[in-house]
């Protein structure tokens, strides 16, 4: 009887779980708890989608983008890169997948900083934390459901910037040259789907150069920088009649200025005397992003296109002597915007319509019923949002789906004091010695840049403020790093590459352990 026990034992049909997932499941355990976030933020994303089937409009914009996706020229307002993003998905005639693929750029940029994280042997638990703003803010969220370019944005500058900062922190040892240009043709693509990205090029630069060794990707990612926009540059000039990317930035630096500029201390030349705002209209003056384009302002009543080229280079030159003369006033408005960034509740600001756009909405948009806002004037909004979906049903909500949305967004976002807390952990990083390495300043330096280049080129916007994030998480992440100069990683996945089926090894591997060399071959290297 005991010799056929065994025998019973070993014919059972009860079959034990595969080696090959049992070596998975090992190889993905120490990233348990960001794999479970990242699940829960997809789920949140697919709740979205089927709130709202295609995507939300934030007037103006989003039929900017949408009648220069239908057909594509350089706008002297502002670079269509977005548009041009979008004109790829166009085959499939599909908000929905529109939004969907918004969606995964979000996901993807919380990976790409979790990654980088790993790689910089912050523990999984504290790194998975840091990124849950960018996994669970519904703010976010909304965004990433917007007709609007801020997500592919973001996530071009992040993929960008972990390819610069992949090698391992105190290493001393610039990116390869074939990460340096990788990175140099998505920051430059970043910087035609929204300008104010341009401030990022240098910063990376300085990086690079900063390091050993490092003219050569230094070199090399200022060369693919310049292709698309070169390239941008040149197709500009071909249309508009010169070199540039936009032809907008004198008018909004003029906004920026306007309600404290006094000609009484500028003492701007003759010419530009005029465009100091009359004393009725700073009585009540509107938010410069609204100042703009009011049809009583002086760069509207003095020329004909304040976006032709010696109007944009005057409206310029004066901006610039305005913040030389009166440098305090500039700050002030600046540090204003930064509070209403850093505050708990939100403003009204610019008006309280346009600040209504950032909350998932009860009803379906109305779309305008006049000319396109794209590069042909006989068209209409309707029409151009129409022939993109091929159909009219552009704007739908779906309850119950909608209202958990609303609900979720009523109560889970990123306040603004832990906003600014992220801000103060990263530069404490970068002051105290644990920290003090120049990829960790690149970061930061980058989450503060985005942050604030917008308030002060043109005005605040919520909107703008949620680019900065995914940074300002990844540097308070940072701010723990545990190596020192020379350490060899701690291990991320497991450190035998033979103990894992080879999908996983290469997982390992890139997120930053150097797995064991196959048996035989002695122990493994830092990279």
């Amino acid at each position: 009887m005991s010799e056929v026990l065994p025998r019973i034992r070993a014919e059972s049909p009860v079959r034990r779980v595969p080696r090959s997932f049992r070596r998975a499941g090992a190889a993905l355990r120490p990233h348990a708890p960001f794999l479970v976030a990242l699940a829960g933020a997809a789920l949140l994303r697919w709740t979205a989608l089927r709130a709202y089937p295609g995507v939300l409009w934030f007037t103006g914009d989003s039929y900017f983008y949408i009648g220069y996706a239908m057909r594509l020229s350089p706008s002297a307002g502002k670079s269509v890169g977005y548009p041009m993003l979008l004109r790829l998905l166009e085959p499939w005639h599909s908000l929905v997948l529109v939004a969907a693929v918004q969606h995964l750029l979000g996901l993807a940029t919380a990976v790409l900083g979790y990654l980088l994280l790993r790689r910089a042997r912050v523990p999984g638990a504290l790194a998975t934390l840091a990124l849950l703003p960018v996994l669970y803010d519904a703010y976010q969220v909304e965004l990433e459901h917007l007709l609007m370019s801020e997500t592919a944005y973001t996530f071009l500058l992040a993929a960008g910037l972990a390819l610069l900062l992949w090698r391992p922190l105190g290493e001393g040892r610039p990116a390869p040259w074939w990460a340096a240009l990788a990175a140099g043709l998505l920051i430059g693509y970043a910087v035609l789907v929204r300008t104010a990205g341009i401030p990022l090029v240098p910063l990376a630069a300085v990086l690079l150069l900063a390091r050993r060794g490092g003219w050569r990707p230094a070199l090399a990612f200022a060369a693919a920088v310049a292709v698309p926009v070169v390239a941008y540059a040149s197709w500009f000039h071909a249309v508009n009649d010169g070199y540039g990317l936009t032809r907008s930035d004198g008018l909004f630096l003029w906004g920026r200025v306007a309600p404290f500029a006094d000609c009484a201390e500028i003492g701007p030349p003759a010419w530009e005397e005029p465009l100091c705002l009359p004393a009725e209209l700073h009585v009540d003056a509107d938010a410069p992003g609204r100042l703009i384009w009011r049809t009583d302002i002086p760069p509207r009543q003095i020329y004909e296109n304040p976006q032709a080229p010696f109007a944009n280079e005057t409206l310029r030159d004066f901006s610039v002597r305005a913040i030389l003369a009166q440098p305090g006033d500039y700050a002030s408005v600046v540090g204003e915007g930064l509070r209403m960034a850093f505050t708990t509740a939100r403003e009204p600001y610019p008006t309280a319509p346009t600040e209504t756009l950032y909350h998932f909405p009860r009803s379906p948009a109305a779309f305008p019923g006049g000319r396109s806002w794209g590069p042909d004037e006989n068209s209409t909004v309707l029409l151009d949002a129409a022939a993109y979906e091929r159909g009219l049903n552009l704007s739908t909500v779906v309850e119950p789906y909608a209202g958990r949305m609303r609900a979720y967004q009523a109560r889970w976002h990123l306040p603004g004091p832990w906003l600014a807390a992220l801000f103060a952990t990263g530069a404490v990083g970068v002051l105290t010695g644990r920290g003090r390495r120049p990829e960790l300043l690149l970061v930061w330096a980058a989450a503060a840049t985005l942050l604030v280049f917008p308030i002060a080129s043109a005005d605040f916007d919520y909107r703008y403020v949620l680019p900065a994030v995914p940074f300002a998480c990844v540097a308070a992440g940072l701010a723990f790093h545990r190596g020192l100069p020379g350490a060899r990683p701690l291990p991320v996945l497991l450190p035998a590459r033979r103990a894992v089926p080879a999908w996983a090894g290469r997982l390992t591997r890139w997120s930053g352990t150097p797995g064991s060399p196959r048996r035989g071959r002695g122990p493994a290297s830092a990279p």
